[in-house]
């Protein structure tokens, strides 16, 4: 099953698209230039004049970078690959707090109360996105009623 659209690239051609260090620099770097309204310089990539060309290109095919007047910038898909290639890197810097957080719900089975996992999660993990994936995968496995429950229990909450 394909979550593309037709003429759309696959997500595996994004990935080897992306997949060098070097690649993302220049990636990251048109972000990031676009932001500020500044020019990339190739010192600052680190690329031959090659390099950069090859690697423009293939940002390109893949739809992530566009040319509009002379300067890169990234396109409206390029931006949320950006965007959650930024989460990635964040949820990297938590490596080891969701591996301490997977030893602890491991250790105690299915026995482990939901409220006091809710409790370390809070303590361990402050960036919202990633705590709202972790809190949707570890509570994915609840019954209607609980789900129920606890949509009941956050409306009351906001009041």
């Amino acid at each position: 099953m394909s979550y593309s659209e037709p003429n759309s690239p696959k997500l595996d051609y994004i990935f080897k698209k992306t997949s060098d260090e070097k690649t993302l620099v220049l990636f990251n770097s048109i972000a990031t230039a676009a932001q500020e309204d500044r020019p990339i310089k190739l010192k600052e990539v680190n690329l031959t004049a090659k390099q950069y060309y090859v690697r423009i290109s293939g940002l390109m095919e893949a739809g992530l970078i566009k040319k509009y007047k002379g300067k890169y910038s990234l396109t409206l898909f390029g931006r949320v690959v950006y965007d959650l290639q930024m989460l990635i890197s964040k949820a990297l810097s938590y490596y080891t707090k969701l591996r301490a957080i997977e030893s602890i719900e491991m250790s105690n089975g299915e026995g482990f109360p939901k409220e006091e996992l809710t409790q370390v999660i809070n303590a361990l993990i402050d960036n919202h996105q990633i705590k709202d994936i972790i809190m949707k995968s570890n509570f994915a496995g609840s019954t209607k009623d609980d789900d129920k429950s606890s949509i009941v229990e956050k409306k009351l909450s906001r009041h």
